[in-house]
């Protein structure tokens, strides 16, 4: 069919096939032929092939093999083992159905599991590979030996730890939305905002510090605190002296400086360094500034928690906000700010004082700490000079001065700490690297303190509860001495960035358009910083005393 041969097909198959003729002979019926007088081959389809699709095919492309089973065909993919030599005409065999009634899509997302559902789960998997081993230690210590007492004990204290490591895991609280450290009023404007990322790329080389006035008396440092040890333990004692920290516009001292026109910028080393170490910090703060022409004051409003040293500000579980709980954060912040004023007396021999030149300018009834001032004065590029007031707490010897400061223990069970009764003697620099981490923005704060104020060491106390849940009763565990400019480098602390931060935030107010109060505020829950302008009557008591210091520099003259 379709050439020349076939019809000759045909005729044989018809003469075998016909019936026989009168007197014995075969019959020969010639077959119906088509002609086509265009061409050779067929000029309709044949009716028994009318229902088979036709492929087209090239003589290159072999046939046949599904059925061969000789040419290595189990060795190919099985994806791909026919796809060459078909993958013309594929379409062809294809199934289509047209009822679209029957049709459902099927979801097949995978389904997202929470946080807590994946907590419990590996939680979970850890006891169940727990029970496992201990089952196969179970097998294979049967028959065998019973354990020592010394191997029981090393068995506990393994599971002692595991129970310390993994505590309040399943309990533990999603992190809750902080709030903001000031209130923020509907006649505040938003004039600047600042990001993080911005700050850490500022850099600037300030002149040397120039020490413009040194007052207060120190004592000696009594160097046997550092011979504490977690074995030897001393009960710290609380402080009857008190301490004095006005705020910048309200320091008799600055005052006087002002009139002399010795900078155009007036702070305090604690406000100072708090803008130095901005990116570093999480929690809200606020700084209020204060500018009347080419003069800005920067200090702390009333009530303000900003100078308060924090506590595990910077860990992976810091401390949940709770009312009127012993463990919140304002409350361990508070807690912490009386140790470290009760361990810079302490640590002091009584008797043996220092002084820096004039007296205690905030000196009262009350007998003051022991503490010295130095206002010393700095020079960020032509726009900008700086005045501080900074503080030391001790003398080493002659003009060496000392920042004391102390870090605070108030659970040894918390997560990501190390008790330091057991660790601080062995593991010192495990505790300190420790520390690093759940207190990084505290830290620098203090090595930057210590390194603005001159001094050339930075002590730092160990003071752990007494017990965990009574906030009043510490013993200091030992003591650690670091060079602040060495252990800032230890710390990653640029100074040169953290001059360039107070630099670019000072050249900013300057280039405001109207005089007044400003607040820098630090969001809550993002590395921001926002500048607000804020009436002029913000943040004033109305009862304020408005008596002038002997030098004529009343609150409302301040800048005049």
């Amino acid at each position: 069919y379709g050439g020349a041969r076939m019809p000759t097909v045909h005729v044989q198959m018809a003469a075998a096939d016909a019936p026989s003729a009168p007197g014995g002979g075969k019959k020969f019926a010639l077959p119906k032929i088509a002609e086509n007088s265009l061409g050779w081959g067929p000029v309709s389809l044949p009716e028994q092939f009318s229902d088979i699709p036709y492929q087209p095919f090239s003589k290159s492309d072999r046939l046949g093999k599904a059925a061969d089973s000789f040419t290595g065909a189990p060795f190919q993919s099985r994806r791909n083992r026919y796809g060459a030599q078909f993958g013309a005409g594929q379409d062809l065999y294809g199934y289509y159905h047209d009822d679209e009634s029957a049709f459902q899509l099927v979801d097949t997302v995978k389904s997202q599991k929470t946080q807590l559902f994946r907590a419990r789960n590996k939680w979970q998997s850890r006891v169940n590979k727990r029970e496992v081993n201990r089952a196969r230690d179970d097998r294979r210590m049967a028959g065998m030996q019973p354990l020592t007492k010394g191997q029981k004990a090393r068995d506990r204290e393994r599971e002692r730890k595991w129970q310390r490591k993994n505590a309040g895991r399943r309990d533990r609280l999603p992190l809750k939305q902080r709030d903001p450290s000031v209130e923020v009023k509907p006649t505040w404007t938003v004039v600047e905002e600042i990001e993080f990322s911005r700050l850490n790329k500022l850099a600037t080389e300030p002149s040397n510090a120039e020490d413009l006035v040194q007052c207060g008396t120190v004592e000696v440092y009594d160097k046997t605190y550092d011979k504490v040890t977690s074995k030897a333990p001393r009960q710290l004692a609380s402080t009857r002296r008190e301490f004095h920290n006005e705020s910048a516009i309200d320091d008799p001292i600055i005052r006087k400086l002002v009139s002399q026109k010795t900078g155009n910028v007036y702070t305090t080393d604690k406000i100072l360094t708090t803008l130095m170490t901005a990116p570093r910090s999480l929690y809200s703060w606020d700084i209020v500034i204060e500018r009347a022409g080419n003069t800005i004051f920067l200090y702390r409003r009333e009530d303000s928690d900003v100078d308060l040293p924090t506590v595990n500000e910077t860990a992976n579980e810091p401390p949940q906000e709770e009312l009127d709980h012993i463990n919140s954060p304002s409350s361990l912040s508070r807690e912490a700010a009386h140790i470290v004023e009760d361990f810079s007396q302490q640590c002091l021999k009584r008797g043996e004082t220092h002084s820096l030149g004039g007296p205690n300018p905030f000196q009262g009834d009350v007998e003051a700490a022991a503490v010295g001032y130095r206002y010393r004065r700095w020079t960020l590029g032509d726009k900008v000079t700086l005045v501080a007031r900074t503080e030391v707490d001790a003398v080493l010897d002659k003009d060496e001065y000392a920042t004391i400061r102390a870090l605070n223990e108030w659970d040894p069970k918390a997560a990501g700490s190390m008790d330091w009764r057991q660790k601080l003697d062995s593991q010192r620099g495990a505790v300190v690297a420790t520390e690093l981490k759940n207190n990084n923005c505290k830290l620098a704060k203090w090595t930057a303190q210590a390194i603005v104020s001159g001094s050339s060491s930075l002590r730092i106390g160990f003071v752990s509860r007494v017990h965990p849940a009574d906030p009043s009763s510490h013993v200091v565990l030992g003591t650690q001495a670091q060079k602040p400019k060495d252990f800032a480098s230890q710390i990653n602390l640029s100074m040169a960035n953290c001059w360039g931060i107070v630099k670019y935030l000072c050249e900013m107010i300057f280039r405001m358009e109207q005089d007044g109060k400003y607040v820098i505020l630090k969001d809550p829950m993002k590395g921001i910083l926002r500048v607000y302008k804020v009436p002029d009557e913000s943040f004033e008591d109305g009862d304020e005393d408005e008596d002038e210091d002997d030098d004529g520099f009343g609150g409302p003259n301040l800048f005049e």
